[in-house]
């Protein structure tokens, strides 16, 4: 299949291939004679798992690890747990993070109390200087 038809079974943007194979996380693909990128269903097969990797967060880099991991079937299991636990202590941190972000946005927009932008607290608070 062409790219076009391996952007279409996986879901990913045309560039978004290319640069995979740029960066070496999809192997270069074989060329047609006339020079346009083939792809086989080990392909789909890769980029889907790259695909689900990254939705859940994981980082190009742990993805890459986690394919290199897929790929010694007798390796251990407990290497590719380091890494899901390590982004799940990070998405854990953001969160915490965000749930905070949250509270201080919450407050400052039931400060508002309406009327004209020179008395608006909201402006006042994001000018203070912490």
């Amino acid at each position: 299949m062409l790219i076009g038809g391996l952007a279409k079974a996986t879901g990913t943007k045309i560039n978004t291939i290319r640069f995979y194979e740029e960066i070496g996380i999809m192997p270069e693909a074989a060329r047609t004679a006339a020079g346009q990128r083939t792809y086989e269903d080990r392909d789909i097969e890769r980029l889907s798992f790259i695909r689900r990797a990254r939705k859940l967060g994981f980082s190009i880099g742990e993805a890459r690890s986690l394919l290199e991991l897929k790929n010694e079937p007798d390796g251990e299991c407990q290497k590719a747990a380091d890494i899901a636990y390590r982004h799940l202590h990070s998405v854990d941190e953001r969160l915490a993070e965000l749930t905070a972000l949250r509270e201080e946005l919450l407050q400052i927009t039931e400060s508002c109390r309406g009327g004209s932008v020179s008395d608006c607290v909201i402006i006042e608070k994001l000018s203070r200087h912490r």
